[in-house]
């Protein structure tokens, strides 16, 4: 990792800009990053920043033609990455864009992570289904996977050789990925898109048609229960990555793999029903996962030093 460089009046705005982001719209992820030391938080608040953003090109803007979100998506993606222009952006305070790339620059982050993402990001454009898993897990992987990889030199330890951990945090983002579809079906159907495989659909016996009914039944609980399994499995061969990353970094991923977990706990509990409302982790049950870790950090913290800015400032 480079050496951390004075940070602008706008690069501190857009991280600022980032960290609100995360703390609306991700919120048990935001939780878990509240766990870390206060000089990491920025960066991962800046990738989340930046992939909420990319997903917001792709999912608004309904009332214009799929070519003109395609050309608005290359654009909005080429100026991020490739245009290494930052003081000149109209506003920072609402532009995920020049926190990203000052995080880029710190960590050192490959580009091509982000290509992949790109790629992903394509597939929403047109692509309204998956025939099977092997071809939904080509979508995750730029999905869902790059994410972990991009965390890694931020949240990984410096003796573990990253091809070593990197599988780890592949498949933890898959997990995160997977639980989330899971959850919200209703919602993806609204937008047109059914993110569990065809044949997992076939193997049940459940058309979409009996999915945007909205009616529970017993075909769909058992299509539900077997995507619950899968996830649970991919969980399990990512859990042993979160001991090779830095001991900083440790309560934070652990936070987020218990809380997601939890989500696939609140849909066995309320019976698979993920039609009729959006399933969360209710807040006590966030609160003691969250406390421990919090307590341990603090503590941690106050016992080195005050704790300090949560943006960079050196």
């Amino acid at each position: 990792m480079r050496q951390p460089r004075p940070a602008n009046p706008a690069v501190l705005a857009s991280y600022a800009y980032c960290q609100s982001l995360n703390s609306q719209h991700g919120k048990t992820y935001y939780l878990a990053t509240l766990l870390l030391p206060p000089a990491k938080r920025p960066a991962v608040h800046a990738l989340y920043g930046f992939a909420r953003a990319a997903d917001d090109v792709v999912d608004t803007g309904t009332d214009v033609t799929i070519d003109e979100r395609s050309e608005r998506l290359e654009r909005w993606f080429a100026d991020a990455i490739h245009d290494p222009g930052t003081a000149n952006r109209p506003d920072p305070s609402a532009d995920p864009v020049p926190a990203l790339r000052d995080t880029i620059a710190r960590y050192e982050i490959p580009l091509h992570l982000f290509e992949s993402f790109l790629v992903s990001m394509r597939m929403d454009l047109t692509v309204t289904g998956y025939p099977t898993y092997a071809d939904l897990e080509r979508y995750m992987y730029g999905s869902a996977a790059v994410i972990g990889l991009q965390m890694l030199p931020v949240l990984g330890h410096p003796g573990v050789p990253y091809d070593v951990v990197a599988p780890y945090a592949s498949n933890l983002g898959i997990a995160f990925q997977l639980t989330n579809f899971i959850r919200d079906v209703a919602e993806d159907l609204r937008r047109g898109r059914v993110y569990l495989p065809q044949e997992s659909l076939d193997l049940f016996d459940v058309t979409r048609d009996r999915l945007a009914r909205g009616v529970m039944d017993g075909r769909i609980r058992r299509l539900l229960a077997h995507e619950v399994a899968r996830a649970r499995e991919i969980y399990r061969a990512a859990e042993p990555g979160i001991r090779l990353l830095a001991p900083e970094s440790r309560d934070c991923i652990k936070t987020a793999f218990v809380l997601y977990g939890a989500i696939l706990d609140e849909i066995e509990r309320r019976d698979y029903d993920v039609l009729s409302g959006r399933i969360t982790v209710p807040n006590r049950r966030r609160a003691a996962v969250a406390l421990p870790g919090l307590t341990r950090a603090y503590l941690a913290r106050h016992r080195r030093s005050p704790a300090g800015p949560t943006t960079p400032t050196s």
